[in-house]
């Protein structure tokens, strides 16, 4: 039997590899059943030969390949066919071949496991394979967008034997965005801090300290507000908490660029809840970035975002020094 998971979720990816890894039973021998494999330069007899092998005081053995897959996606070749479309090629033919044909003689005891960190082509060979093989089993992990992320985040705390208030989702979506990852790190910090109690919308903003869209919210909103004082006190917060100067710039260059869309689909006469759904921005985000939007006018808004680009090109090229840099911009914006 073989598996195949592909697709831009890591977290969920992992967490499901992770489940194969905890069902091969005892660890002493789990172990020695488990081989890993780097796919990108995997060789097909190197495969057959792990696959092949014979569970060592076990049922079964596990057999992980990461990227084998990708390498067989087609290519576009320069040039058009006769109709005026892109010419395919097919990536590594043989080794594809030679993988179909290997994989319905895969031994009963061995669990083979595809992961693939794109989603694969629908073309690609061994994808196309799978669709006909009883023994195949295919999953994409597709990362939850804004608007699923809510659900996401309850049902994730549910499986953690926990519970969570609207208020307290909201925030972590607020907060995080739809960083899987660190979205499962905070609600395991929530959930020990509350003690088996609910999580509220105040243990949010209590507990998670990072460089969030919150914490960036409030500074862009100090700029707006030209509170040039507490501007630099919440970006010195944040440096003090080894937050990278240059992601800090592109956090606030891109709460930056949604209050230009948000702002200039207002002044189009769009509606909150579409111009949300255009932006595919989760209304709780929205409904806060169109609040602060109202602290400028468009021009103000294209003004600061050009300052803020060409901080970046200054920082990027070694003409600033970086914190140097951010303190003189928001000194700059506030003044």
């Amino acid at each position: 039997m073989y598996y195949i998971f592909h697709g831009e979720d890591e977290f969920s990816r992992a967490e499901q590899v992770q489940k194969f890894r905890a069902q091969m039973g005892d660890p002493q021998f789990a172990e020695l059943n488990t081989a890993h494999f780097d796919g990108r330069k995997l060789a097909l007899g190197e495969l057959m030969h792990a696959c092949d092998a014979v569970a060592f005081l076990s049922d079964k053995r596990l057999v992980i390949v990461e990227g084998m897959l990708a390498r067989f996606d087609p290519r576009r070749k320069k040039g058009e066919d006769a109709s005026g479309e892109s010419i395919e090629e097919e990536a590594n033919p043989d080794l594809a071949k030679g993988l179909a044909a290997y994989l319905p003689r895969l031994p009963e005891t061995t669990r083979l496991v595809f992961v693939e960190a794109k989603t694969l082509a629908k073309n690609n060979p061994i994808i196309k394979h799978a669709a006909t093989d009883t023994r195949a089993h295919v999953k994409e992990f597709s990362a939850p967008d804004l608007r699923s992320l809510p659900k996401w985040i309850a049902e994730h705390v549910k499986q953690k034997g926990g519970a969570i208030e609207p208020d307290a989702v909201n925030e972590l979506v607020a907060h995080i965005g739809n960083d899987l990852r660190l979205l499962d790190n905070e609600i395991e910090k929530l959930l020990t801090y509350r003690a088996n109690q609910p999580i509220r919308g105040q243990d949010v903003r209590a507990v998670v300290a990072s460089v969030t869209e919150s914490s960036v919210f409030d500074l862009v909103d100090a700029i707006g507000r030209r509170e040039t004082d507490k501007a630099m006190r919440l970006l010195h917060d944040q440096l003090s908490h080894n937050a990278a100067p240059i992601y800090l710039l592109a956090m606030i260059t891109r709460q930056f660029r949604m209050l230009i869309q948000l702002r200039d689909l207002a002044e189009r006469g769009k509606p909150l809840d579409q111009a949300a759904a255009q932006l595919k921005m989760h209304p709780f985000v929205a409904k806060k970035t169109a609040e602060q939007s109202r602290n400028f006018s468009l021009p103000q808004l294209e003004a600061i975002y050009q300052k803020l680009l060409d901080a970046d090109i200054a920082i990027k090229t070694g003409r600033s020094e970086p914190m140097l840099a951010l303190d003189l911009l928001v000194v700059e914006l506030t003044r």
